[in-house]
């Protein structure tokens, strides 16, 4: 039997691929999902050059590795040229999370992780001032809305959301604690830190319930990354999580269901994934795991999935308590 389109994706989102012929593989299907997913570099670096081809039509790969080159010039030039802008900038505390910290931290190479915005924590005194900062460098003001920043700036090449108010007006003290638990990164210089691990993968969360699950599945990737440790790395994230922190911030800050859904969308769709997934399963009502899991967790791990979630807002007020 010709493997499937999960099958397919499987088999090319692992940083470990089995050897296998994907023969038969429905490509016509696959390529144009893959790359509106995030997901076409990590798999052009694997048809190429962990399985050989793997019975491959040359067009797909073609295709693929494009997107690839794209990928790693596209990240190199945005991340070269936020550290450029920040690397002599002091006295400040800028938590940068998403995939620009994850590029380099969860991904064996950085063209694996496409880097489509740059997303900073900060406090909310410091917005203003880092924006105006932005804008000696060409940075002008974008329409913030749904996005969860408090604003968004862009040269024209590179978007850069600034967060504060995260969790809320009303909730300060949890971006307090994510801002002094971050860790430097030293190669942005000595104002930008990376959020701590349990942190990261909850931010994380977060982002997808804030979108309903309307997400690429590439941050699906992250999230298994992180909840497995990077082991694929030895970085920032390659330890183990710390599930009673983990469990209690999620309480805190209100994200259970949302952790529940990420976790179990997470383990269905990586089998490798399901122990550590399913082992920081936050203590929730089986009804509510039942609900969950028929309208959301269900719907979001099909892959190929043309229609979206019946319900949306209802399912963000849901996940996010917000």
């Amino acid at each position: 039997m010709p493997p499937s389109l999960l099958d397919t994706f499987r088999v090319l989102a692992s940083f470990d691929p089995p050897r296998v012929s994907l023969r038969g593989a429905p490509w016509e299907e696959y390529v144009d999902w893959a790359i509106a997913q995030g997901l076409a570099p990590l798999a052009a670096y694997n048809l190429q050059y962990r399985l050989g081809g793997a019975a491959v039509p040359e067009w797909v790969r073609d295709r693929l590795l494009a997107i690839y080159q794209g990928s790693a010039n596209d990240n190199v030039m945005k991340l070269v040229n936020f550290k450029q802008m920040v690397d002599d900038l002091q006295g400040r505390r800028l938590v940068l999370f998403g995939g620009a910290a994850f590029a380099d931290s969860l991904y064996p190479h950085v063209a694996f992780r496409p880097v489509t915005e740059l997303q900073l924590l900060m406090r909310r005194l410091d917005v203003d001032g880092f924006a105006g900062f932005l804008s000696n460098h060409e940075f002008k003001p974008e329409d913030a809305a749904g996005s969860g920043a408090t604003k968004v700036v862009s040269d024209g090449r590179t978007l850069i959301l600034l967060y504060s108010d995260v969790f809320g007006p009303q909730r300060k003290e949890q971006v307090s604690g994510i801002l002094e638990r971050a860790r430097p990164m030293k190669m942005y210089g000595p104002s930008v830190f990376r959020a701590d691990l349990e942190d990261a993968l909850l931010l994380a969360v977060l982002e997808q319930a804030r979108q309903g699950y309307e997400v690429p599945w590439l941050s699906f990737l992250d999230v298994r990354e992180l909840v497995t440790g990077a082991k694929a790395m030895g970085g920032p994230y390659s330890r183990p999580v710390d599930v009673g922190a983990l469990l209690a911030r999620a309480a805190e800050w209100r994200l259970e269901r949302a952790l529940y859904t990420s976790l179990s969308i997470v383990a269905r769709l990586f089998p490798e994934a399901a122990a550590d997934a399913t082992a920081a399963f936050p203590p929730l009502r089986r009804a509510t795991r039942e609900l969950l899991d028929r309208t959301v967790v269900g719907p979001v791990s099909t892959p190929g999935r043309s229609t979206a979630l019946k319900g949306l807002e209802r399912v963000r007020r849901l996940l996010t308590g917000q």
